[in-house]
């Protein structure tokens, strides 16, 4: 009885949490971006404080592309994007475990493969926004 009292009287739906507008995947980008540059920095020097945070920060990076990545899937992809380019679901699937391989990684073709397939993501979604 009081989960009918207090169920929602309305059933609303939205395109997304926030305005429209707010999403780009730039953000993965800039993030994977880092990733590759902290692995190279990291080849590049024997110091293994410098090492250390290195795969810190690599880390923490590679984790905010993932969850960029993971928002414009689960918030700003819908079902007609998903008609239209039935590859999305895949490629989305390949760049968060791209970017996982990188996180766990200190080669900097890890990122680079990240790097690319957020490429990807970006051609698409661009392409969904002209439409």
């Amino acid at each position: 009885m009081l989960s009918r009292l207090f169920a929602p009287k309305v059933k609303v739906s939205a395109h997304c949490d926030l305005p429209c507008g707010v999403y780009d995947p730039a953000q993965a980008r800039i993030e994977a971006e880092s990733v590759k540059a902290v692995q190279e920095k990291y080849q590049a020097n024997e110091d293994a404080d410098f090492r250390t945070r290195a795969i810190l920060i690599k880390e923490q990076r590679a984790e905010l592309a993932k969850h960029h990545i993971s928002v414009l899937w689960s918030d700003y992809f819908k079902p007609p994007h998903f008609e239209k380019y039935p590859e999305l679901h895949q490629l989305v699937n390949d760049t968060l475990k791209a970017l996982s391989a990188a996180k766990g990684s200190n080669d900097p073709k890890t990122g680079q493969k990240a790097l690319d397939l957020i490429a990807e993501v970006d051609r698409i979604f661009w392409e969904t926004k002209k439409a």
